[in-house]
């Protein structure tokens, strides 16, 4: 048990530096890189102390295991210990490895995509449009087209096109930063209504707790609520205009064809990424993969008759020089953390204890929201789904408590409040989101000013979303 307390220990002090990156002057992913190596370290050096453990999602894997007999005859002098450590290497880190970069080949083909477009000033075709300087106004527009924006893409994808749209409208780095901001919580709200908008909403329904139509319909009106109140309160505050950057004009040919042709082609590949999913079965990263080399090939055609220094700035070649690699290995670093908790099985004693002593799925779904602000939504997710099984009507009449257990069944008010709750919570730290994360990297958006600035606004359209959603399913729709 000692070595579970170090491991959680030495995770709240890795957050702590990440948080007080800007004190610190250290840089963040620095200190994820070490808080994911250090945690894995405590845990390998600390077998049997965790692996023996009833709770231990790996330990329960390794009983189950046939590697044990494999062992003995691959290794006949490892013992018991030898045996835990190698399938730790062997299937969990390599397991969770393969998790891991499915997400950072993916944020790594967004953002490559999205810097594409951007260097070629696709995105001023539609900032163009958008004429006014009045903060209200723009803060409606940006969140409105985010909210939708992030339905149909993901959070994540949505965040990186919106943030380079935001630095073609607005000149003052504060000011963007409280615009980011809003992006972030319309980007997580936007996210939590359709099955594709998130992570977690994607493995409720591909594991079957939810289906389309049902999440979209229950839970709209909660996810428009955790953004509009929100909006409305940051509206009666500022006031005043934003001061739009200098955009320097090009005497390159066939700019605006260009312009119209890249943006086309880099929505067009993003929104892509979920349609081949649901065709292929195939990870989206391999679809993000996919649009990007399309639109590398494109590049390297159009610029083919280009000089050396066009060639450089705006092709893929020169572009990946661009991208934002410490993100990527931010990423690395806290979800790798995370990964190790999940393994020796701190999430499943949280998802135990809320269980056992709230008994009540609005209270239960409302703290896991509040810990995915902390914890990274998708293993949180991942424990509900592990501790709850569908409920059949057959389960629900059978059990002690039909009328809780009713609350578990397909589309039932658990799994709906959860992909509300485990989306939209994220917002309440900027770490705590993939949206937020993304803004935090690429504006540089200091952990302490959102903490102080953004959170308890973010926290308010969350709380005003499961009354929305306790409201319609108990009064309205009787779920």
């Amino acid at each position: 048990m000692f070595v579970m307390v170090l491991m959680l220990v030495v995770f709240v002090l890795g957050y702590i530096a990440i948080a007080m990156e800007g004190p610190l002057q250290v840089n963040k992913a620095a200190s994820a890189l070490m808080l994911g190596v250090i945690i894995w370290v405590i845990y390998i050096y600390g077998l049997p102390g965790v692996l023996n453990l009833d709770f231990s999602p790996s330990w329960k894997e390794f009983q189950k295991s046939i590697l044990l007999s494999n062992f003995k005859s691959k290794y006949p002098d490892v013992g018991l210990v030898g045996q835990m450590k190698y399938f730790i290497t062997d299937n969990e880190v390599v397991s969770h490895l393969g998790n891991l970069s499915q997400i950072l080949f993916f944020l790594l083909g967004a953002m490559t995509i999205v810097e594409t477009v951007d260097q070629h000033e696709g995105f001023r075709v539609i900032t163009d449009k958008i004429t006014t300087t009045k903060k209200v106004k723009l803060l409606w527009i940006l969140g409105t087209i985010t909210f939708f924006l992030s339905g149909v893409l993901d959070n994540m994808t949505t965040t990186i096109v919106m943030i380079a749209l935001l630095r073609k409208l607005i000149d003052d780095k504060k000011t963007r930063w409280f615009f980011a901001s809003v992006i972030v919580i319309a980007a997580n709200a936007g996210g939590a209504f359709t099955p594709i908008g998130d992570v977690t909403t994607i493995m409720l329904w591909i594991g079957g707790q939810i289906t389309a139509l049902d999440i979209m319909g229950m839970v709209f009106l909660p996810s428009i609520v955790s953004l509009i109140i929100p909006l409305a309160v940051i509206s009666m505050f500022i006031k005043g205009t934003v001061d739009k950057p200098v955009q320097e004009e090009s005497n390159r040919n066939n700019k605006s064809g260009e312009r119209k042709l890249m943006l086309i082609m880099g929505i067009g590949g993003l929104i892509f990424v979920p349609v081949f999913k649901e065709v292929t079965d195939l990870p989206p990263y391999m679809g993000m993969l996919l649009s990007l080399s399309i639109l590398w090939i494109t590049t390297e055609i159009i610029h083919k008759k280009a000089s050396e220094e066009d060639k450089r700035k705006f092709t893929v070649v020169g572009v990946l020089k661009k991208v934002d690699i410490p993100t990527i290995l931010f990423y690395l670093g806290i979800l790798s953390a995370v990964a190790a908790l999940e393994s020796a099985g701190h999430l499943q004693i949280m998802a135990s204890y809320l269980d056992k002593h709230m008994h009540n799925v609005y209270a239960i779904d409302g703290t896991i929201g509040l810990l995915s602000s902390i914890v990274d939504n998708v293993p949180l997710t991942a424990a509900a789904m592990g501790m709850y099984p569908i409920m059949t009507d057959a389960l629900v009449a059978a059990s002690s408590e039909p009328a809780y257990m009713h609350h578990f069944v397909q589309n039932g008010a658990f799994w709906e409040l959860l992909a509300f709750t485990a989306g939209t919570g994220g917002s309440i730290l900027i770490i705590g989101s993939a949206a937020g994360v993304v803004a935090m990297a690429l504006e540089k958006i200091d952990f302490i000013w959102y903490m102080k600035k953004i959170a308890w606004l973010a926290l308010l359209g969350y709380l005003a979303g499961i009354l929305v959603y306790w409201l319609q399913n108990e009064f309205i729709f009787h779920h």
